[in-house]
């Protein structure tokens, strides 16, 4: 009889995590039939998802008699402080759904196995995109199963009663309706500044919509205290003063649901994904809810990524680990998951399916995603600059010198990484 499909409730700390992983997958009492995956909510209903993953595990046992596979439904919450122990610990899980922006560390600490032979043969039906922003140095290390993209969502009913018939699509346009939305009673601009929010989803599409880069072309220095970052960040800081971006965004974690844009308390948001149209459609009324292209600024950019499943390096199931793999970058799989999950395929010869015209709008946002800025201290320096970007909006530091003192910090952990 297999394990239950389950679903990690809490986010564990680095002691408590470490010591659970102890008896998992990659440890000494690991079976040559036994599978571990730790998977993530790319299905944003947690019974849909459970639902969903349940009945991978039951069609990939039926493929292959004789293997038993456990997927762990884990929260985004503490991820990269999880995953990094379980790996370097030589434990986790024999396969980890990640990102682009994680494969870089993992690969430098030797903690993941090239997954070059899952795709062989099958390369060119991949986005060339998706393949790259998952490969080190020219060798794949996660095998793609969908693709992010985000882009703007408004609140039809708000903006009407501002008077703004078009939705803003520039920095210049967000500024000329902001004042209109706060006479009516409500911010314009949605914005996530926990220090556990992605910047991704954040600070760096304003970064590169303004024309400037995390990090520089050699990635040993960092690049976003330049005039592009500067730009940025004041025209984010001014946004916040002016009350244009509501206060509750300090505290807000890229979530939608129960924070003000689900609450109809900000008229649009700029990084926002498929899923959350339905979430909109159920908060404002089908009716209310306008997709857009991603912001244009010196640069019309928006977010997305691949998400990969990458295999322990330690994993002693890496045969059967490649044969999953394999199996989910199938395209029944890809069309299943595009389905449950409202992301895109990472196939060409996969046409991810649009519950309607709103969420169909996502796929032309497609061309302008950027997948982020790959660097084995990516994720480190993220939670320099969210400190920093915190207590800008907070009236702290200027954002010349709060993008000074996160970079001097920046560089220094890349100096000590080189």
């Amino acid at each position: 009889m297999k394990p239950i499909l389950s679903r990690v409730l809490a986010p564990l700390t680095v002691l408590s995590a470490a010591a659970a992983l102890t008896t998992a997958c990659g440890g000494s009492d690991a079976s040559s039939n036994s599978l571990t995956v730790w998977m993530y909510p790319v299905i944003a209903d947690q019974q849909a998802s459970r639902t969903y993953w349940q009945q991978i595990e039951k069609d990939f046992e039926a493929a292959e008699s004789g293997l038993d596979l456990k997927i762990e439904l884990q929260p985004w919450d503490n991820r990269d402080q999880k995953v990094a122990t379980a790996l370097a610990g030589g434990n986790g899980p024999d396969i980890v759904l990640l990102g682009p922006d994680q494969v870089p560390q993992y690969v430098q600490n030797r903690t993941l196995a090239p997954v070059d032979d899952v795709t062989a043969g099958a390369g060119s039906s991949f986005l060339p995109g998706s393949l790259k922003a998952l490969s080190v140095e020219g060798k794949l290390y996660a095998a793609p199963i969908y693709h992010t993209i985000t882009s703007t969502i408004y609140n039809k009913e708000l903006l009407d009663k501002a008077g703004i018939k078009t939705p803003p699509q520039t920095w210049d346009e967000i500024r000329a309706a902001a004042p209109k939305l706060k006479e009516a009673g409500v911010a314009t601009l949605d914005y996530s500044a926990s220090p556990e929010a992605s910047l991704n989803l954040n600070f760096y599409p304003l970064l590169w919509q303004a024309g400037g880069t995390v990090f520089t072309p050699d990635g040993k220095k960092a690049a976003f205290n330049g005039p592009a970052g500067v730009e940025a960040l004041t025209f984010l800081v001014d946004l916040y003063k002016d009350g244009a971006v509501p206060k509750s965004g300090l505290s807000n974690k890229n979530v939608f649901a129960d924070q003000a844009l689900g609450k109809k308390q900000v008229a649009m948001g700029f990084a926002n994904v498929p899923a959350d149209v339905k979430i909109a459609a159920g908060a404002w009324g089908k009716e209310n809810v306008i997709v857009g292209l991603p912001l244009r600024h010196r640069k019309q950019v928006g977010f997305g990524l691949p998400g990969g499943l990458g295999v322990n390096a330690r994993s002693k199931n890496k045969a059967n680990a490649d044969r999953f793999l394999r199996f989910m970058i199938d395209p029944k799989r890809i069309t299943s998951l595009t389905a449950a999950s409202g992301f895109l395929s990472p196939r060409t010869d996969v046409k991810a399916p649009a519950a309607d015209e709103t969420t169909a709008k996502f796929a032309e946002a497609l061309p302008y995603a950027h997948s982020g800025e790959a660097n084995v201290s990516a994720r480190q320096v993220m939670s320099l600059l969210s400190a920093e970007i915190q207590a800008t909006l907070t009236g702290k530091k200027e954002p010349r010198q709060a993008l000074d003192d996160a970079a001097k910090q920046a560089d220094d952990l890349l100096a000590r990484q080189r």
